[in-house]
């Protein structure tokens, strides 16, 4: 992301997203970006929502912006805390609801965030999840304070299920003028630009960061390697899928042995 713009009165300069291509990106760049991630996952809770929401702004402050990341109280881990590179995490006092998400509020969490707007001078507001509450509450707030929003959307949701319903209907109000959303693959932004009535143009796909060579196995030992997959063992990462398929290949290897 690059913007640009002048801040006038001591103020920092408005943010205007822009496409720029990856080689120009550290020469024509003028102003820190001012970013606040936001959304209901991240650390000590454990997933790939979480370490992204951790790896990227490492590689933002790399760049020189300031970063800080905004979710909700863990327990007792509340208030501010610092991890690597002084990024800054604001565990908020807001009650937790459901599956790690808080209760979906908005204006119960207005005052407290845009007292963190305000004193970290955000300008950028980055959400993450679709199914995370938090998400949708800073969007909602960055928006009526006239901040640049951008949501990535890291899961699949499906279309029939009551819960689907509701978040793809909550998805078409958040979304409705995001300045931009990030998909994690193509199918994903099939998937999001469906659910939440969007047009493509400002809907972009930033794969997951995975080096398929580590992943390669020994060419000589294809016959007897071992398929192991890391993931959380819920529904909607295709669980049911996973057993069918590991059922059937340990039904078709009794099969093929002699008796």
């Amino acid at each position: 992301m690059a913007y640009k713009g002048e801040g006038g009165h001591g103020q920092p300069p408005s943010a205007t997203l822009s496409q720029v291509s990856p080689g120009s990106l550290y020469t024509r760049r003028t102003h820190t970006h001012y970013i606040c991630m936001a959304s209901d996952f991240f650390y000590p809770n454990m997933g790939g929502v979480e370490s992204h929401i951790y790896q990227l702004p490492q590689c933002l402050i790399g760049r020189g912006d300031k970063v800080i990341i905004v979710i909700h109280a863990y327990g007792n881990r509340k208030g501010i805390h610092y991890l690597t590179n002084d990024l800054k995490v604001y565990y908020v006092p807001l009650k937790v609801m459901y599956n790690q998400s808080m209760a979906m509020t908005l204006f119960h969490s207005l005052p407290l965030l845009k007292y963190i707007f305000v004193q970290e001078r955000v300008t950028i507001i980055h959400s993450h999840s679709s199914f995370s509450a938090m998400a949708h509450d800073v969007l909602f707030h960055a928006k009526t304070m006239g901040l640049q929003t951008v949501l990535t959307d890291h899961p699949l949701s499906g279309f029939a299920k009551v819960h689907s319903v509701l978040t793809n209907k909550l998805l078409t109000v958040s979304l409705c003028d995001t300045s931009r959303i990030i998909c994690v693959s193509y199918t994903s932004k099939e998937n999001t630009v469906l659910r939440a009535a969007l047009i493509t143009e400002i809907v972009s796909v930033i794969p997951n960061a995975v080096d398929p060579t580590d992943f390669t196995p020994d060419p000589f030992r294809r016959h007897d390697s071992i398929t192991i997959v890391v993931s959380r063992l819920v529904y909607r990462k295709g669980t049911n899928l996973l057993t069918a398929t590991s059922t059937s290949r340990v039904q078709a290897i009794l099969l093929s042995q002699p008796p």
